[in-house]
């Protein structure tokens, strides 16, 4: 009987152990019921996405922190060089056309026209002096002479009038439908431009003072930024071969807009556009000024034009906030539809419209019910 006895109480005890036992793992596993919403709960994903905006901004090296190209001057390009005599380098095609214009054509004839001009003074002053003629000639005229001096004139600006009308027709030319539109605004005394075809956004250009005319911890003009008088704070940031539609107006008084490499000089009147167009054909920084007098500091209105390439400054255009011109901002949108449409290709046919809210609420760590709108 005390064995029997003995033996119902070690049964009991197993018993009782065992079921303690079975009893322990549901205590276990409540943490891990607990964490497995936390693996598919806001804390965790919610990181993650930051990550994924901030890959949105433009990490190429070429870019400054505030978007800008990173980009110094050259030396005698874009800018102009003390002692230096002729037109700047240019950059465009209309410049390039202009610039064999003038050192191949004008300015031989202009100087072959000034030698027989200055030629024909020393000869007249020398051979028809007073001591070699004590009696004047009495002739008032040449027929064969008048018809020359008629003619000859006549012919040269004819033979001119060629290029140059053709040259004056490829600046108007209009701009073709891919062309990137940059509308400059003048005001006293700075520049503002606005970028129509990537999104609206708009810049605006101050001078640059000297280190010497800032207060402390304010920036100032370095070589980096380009000469005195012509560094800007902001850059206009233009595409190299693509085709630019530069339209100008003001909201004050009437200024210009004049890149000397580009061959461009454009008038800015207030309550009118004006239009032209370029293509940058070289990168780099061009340097320019308001051409037009406009007030008492109309020498401090600079022009710093950055050529880049288009990949760089589509990479500008998008950490200004804008667009590249021909992006599809509802791109993501429409991409976001057939994901949904292969989760819901899971579940049968009639009810593909139901786990649609479950998908789309674990890739955005909702719960079900913040998808329901209560």
């Amino acid at each position: 009987m005390r064995i029997t006895g003995l033996k119902s109480i070690v049964l009991a005890a197993g018993l009782l152990l065992a079921g303690a036992g079975h009893a322990a793992p549901p205590a276990a596993t409540a943490p891990g019921a607990a964490t497995a919403p936390t693996a598919t709960a806001p804390a965790v994903t919610a990181p993650q996405a930051a990550p994924a905006a901030a890959t949105a901004k433009p990490t190429d090296p070429a870019l400054a922190q505030d978007g800008a190209p990173i980009m110094a001057p050259t030396a005698g390009i874009g800018q102009p060089v003390d002692g230096h005599l002729g037109i700047q380098p240019q950059v465009t095609k209309n410049g390039d056309t202009a610039h064999r214009f003038h050192d191949h054509i004008l300015v031989p004839v202009i100087t072959v026209i000034s030698l027989f001009v200055l030629f024909l003074l020393f000869w007249v002053m020398y051979r028809y002096r007073a001591a070699a003629n004590p009696v004047a000639s009495r002739t008032s005229h040449n027929t064969f002479i008048e018809i020359v001096w008629t003619l000859a004139p006549v012919i040269i600006l004819v033979l001119l009038a060629v290029p140059s009308i053709g040259l004056l027709q490829a600046q108007y030319k209009p701009a073709p439908a891919n062309a990137i539109t940059l509308k400059a605004i003048g005001n006293q005394w700075y520049w503002s431009y606005q970028y129509p075809d990537n999104g609206g956004f708009e810049v605006t250009a101050n001078m640059l003072k000297e280190k010497a005319d800032v207060a402390a911890g304010e920036r100032f003009r370095t070589d980096a930024d380009g000469p005195r008088l012509l560094a800007a704070d902001n850059r206009v940031v233009l595409p190299v071969g693509v085709p630019i539609r530069l339209i100008t107006t003001a909201n004050d008084v009437i200024h210009s807009w004049a890149v000397p490499a580009f061959w461009i000089k454009l008038d800015a009147v207030p309550g009118r556009i004006n239009e032209t167009s370029f293509t940058i054909e070289k990168p780099g920084v061009y340097f320019g000024q308001c051409s037009e007098l406009c007030g008492a500091r109309h020498g401090y209105m600079p022009i710093a034009v950055e050529a880049v390439t288009p990949e760089q400054f589509a990479a500008w255009v998008k950490a200004k906030g804008g667009t590249p011109k021909g992006a599809k901002p509802a791109a993501a949108p429409a991409t976001a539809a057939p994901a949904a449409a292969v989760a819901n290709t899971t579940g049968p046919v009639e009810n593909a419209s139901l786990p649609a809210p479950t998908t789309t609420q674990g890739a955005t760590a909702n719960t079900a019910a913040a998808g329901t709108g209560r």
